[in-house]
């Protein structure tokens, strides 16, 4: 990795840095998961509180290593995994922020500009750059659980971060006294 010619930062360079960035922010969301009330769920259809925040933990590292492929076959929607623990949310946080920076690493920029697919069944799913897997597919979607996550914290009365600025709980541009 690095900056390439003329100072312009790579794109898995780029991905790496806000990976970092929106690492921390994820992680202080996570933080707040209580572990006494991980099966709570807010409807019958949703996920339960632990299931969430552990896809959320661990989106970027699972779903960045469909990139090390150009065909990822998948089997249909997997049964997510309830979380025992806020510490094992966490754990598999951190884990999945070193996975998703390594395989940046591998691909390097021209990695991210080879064409990926996603199969089921024999029939293609979805077919993209790798750049756009990155950017839809794992940081997007990460966001989005990340926000379901923190919908879930308020409706459980937990005080929620700021993530992009203030939330009604934190305001990190507020004088300090």
């Amino acid at each position: 990795m690095g900056i390439l010619r003329g100072g312009c930062m790579g794109m898995s360079d780029a991905f790496v840095q806000e990976i970092d960035q929106e690492g921390k922010t994820t992680r202080r969301v996570l933080e707040r998961v209580p572990s006494g009330q991980l099966a709570w769920k807010p409807h019958p259809k949703s996920m339960s509180l632990g299931e969430l925040a552990l896809h959320t933990a661990q989106v970027p590292g699972l779903i960045a290593s469909w990139a090390l492929e150009d065909t990822s076959n998948l089997s249909g929607a997997p049964k997510q995994t309830q979380a025992e623990s806020t510490d094992q949310v966490l754990k598999a946080h951190d884990a999945s922020m070193t996975k998703a920076k390594d395989v940046l690493g591998k691909l390097g920029d021209a990695g991210l500009q080879r064409s990926w697919q996603a199969m089921v069944g024999g029939a293609t799913l979805m077919s993209m750059p790798k750049v756009a897997l990155f950017r839809s597919v794992v940081l997007n979607h990460w966001y989005h659980h990340r926000g379901q996550l923190s919908v879930y914290l308020r409706l459980l009365n937990v005080p929620v971060p700021s993530i992009y600025g203030p939330s009604a709980d934190e305001n990190p541009f507020a004088a300090r006294t």
